[in-house]
């Protein structure tokens, strides 16, 4: 049994990480739809002004430098919140050398940062780009004031405008902007206005985020999904084929369920998760994926705190068992099918056996019949993915069927 597993997880274990999640968990207030690990800190607290913050750069600091090297310079860097833009241009700059000192960083590497509109003024996104930032992602989710209020979010439509006016005068290289449908009391023709707004800006990047209600959430107390005010199913899915509609006549790329990019403008660090690639994680909440293991560090301040303690005293050993096989199938194909060109049915058959490759495909088949599911052959490797925009749409409904299937 031993024998077997070695073989199944050799070629996916020794991949040595080139990427790192860093969570900066501070916000000026908690959204109603999110369940992130965040930490509140108000609408005058910044980086250069808050104890609380300072400390958490210490400590994201020594888990750095605490994790051992295995010997691969980064070739992306995620800064994820929370909201890292309430982080000073000096705090966010000291992190980066915490990674280059312990890591290496590719010249060409791709360091994204997370934003909020009203967060940050034009000396901090410059200060941003100078620390190495090369890529910004702004969370502007809705161009309507009154989806904003009911989401619970700190910023004005205004401070949308001027902030995008800030980043053109900065000139980052690579923006991409945020979007949420299925919000309540959204309509359709609101949402077309959103889309077509953000078109107008032309960021290199899109992400369409369908609004999840989570149970812990104010939402999760307040609503139920598809009841109103929340829009129908058959709203949300008109929103989606719409976003593809509008998107890619003007020019983006749906190259994942959630994500539009022009072209050579794909993010590099997410296609790592969906690709199930090894990857660093530090920061509060935040996962890890180093040589097959999975680890998560604790959601809360104080414990991530004592946490850190620990870890720096153990010179960064943490016991952690392998993860199964069936988990490694499922979160590969979960992953691997967000992504346009999908999984490569060939080398899933390689890794965990013909037999499982080939029940992968007959679960599929029904799909490939209602339009959702396509295989395609590219370099003699045959491929499994998900119809633009049906299957997609349906995405749920056929992972939950490979999922029943697998188990």
């Amino acid at each position: 049994m031993l024998s077997e597993l070695k073989q199944v997880f050799e070629p996916l274990i020794i991949e040595i990480p080139s990427s790192a999640y860093v969570h900066i968990p501070f916000c000026r207030r908690r959204c109603f739809y999110c369940d992130f690990p965040v930490k509140v800190v108000g609408d005058r607290a910044r980086g250069e002004n808050s104890p609380s913050i300072s400390d958490y750069v210490r400590a994201i600091k020594r888990e750095i430098a605490a994790t051992p090297n295995i010997g691969k310079p980064l070739e992306t860097v995620f800064f994820g919140g929370g909201t890292p833009s309430l982080l000073s241009a000096n705090q966010i700059t000291q992190i980066i050398e915490s990674l280059v000192q312990q890591f290496g960083l590719s010249s060409s590497a791709e360091i994204s940062m997370e934003i909020d509109p009203g967060t940050f003024d034009l000396e901090q996104l410059q200060g941003y780009v100078k620390a190495g930032i090369n890529r910004v992602s702004m969370g502007v989710q809705a161009f309507e004031q009154e989806l904003l209020q009911v989401c619970g979010r700190s910023h004005s439509v205004d401070d949308i405008w001027r902030s995008i006016d800030i980043i053109r005068q900065v000139n980052v290289p690579s923006f991409s902007l945020d979007l949420i449908s299925g919000l309540p009391h959204q309509t359709l023709a609101q949402w077309q206005e959103s889309l077509l707004a953000a078109v107008k800006i032309a960021p290199n990047h899109i992400s369409i985020y369908d609004l999840t209600i989570e149970p812990v959430t104010a939402f999760g107390k307040y609503y139920k999904p598809g009841v109103a005010p929340l829009p129908t199913d058959e709203l949300t899915a008109q929103m989606y084929r719409q976003s593809r509609e509008i998107l890619t006549a003007a020019g983006y790329e749906h190259y994942e369920i959630s994500n539009y990019a022009l072209a050579g403008y794909q993010c590099r660090h997410n296609r790592v998760y969906w690709e199930n690639r090894s990857y660093y994680g530090f920061g509060m909440g935040a996962t890890s994926y180093v040589e097959g293991q999975r680890y998560t560090r604790p959601r809360k301040t104080t414990e991530y705190y004592d946490w850190v303690r620990k870890y720096t005293a153990a010179y960064g050993v943490i016991d952690c068992p392998l993860t199964p096989v069936e988990e490694m199938l499922l979160e590969t194909l979960m992953l691997g099918l967000r992504l346009q060109e999908g999984v490569n049915l060939s080398s899933l058959s390689q890794l965990f056996g013909v037999p499982t490759g080939e029940k992968i495909e007959q679960c599929l088949q029904p799909y490939q019949k209602q339009g959702w599911i396509e295989f395609v052959t590219r370099e003699k490797f045959k491929y499994a993915r998900f119809t633009d925009p049906e299957g997609f749409l349906f995405s749920n409904v056929v992972l939950a069927a490979l999922f029943e299937r697998l188990t």
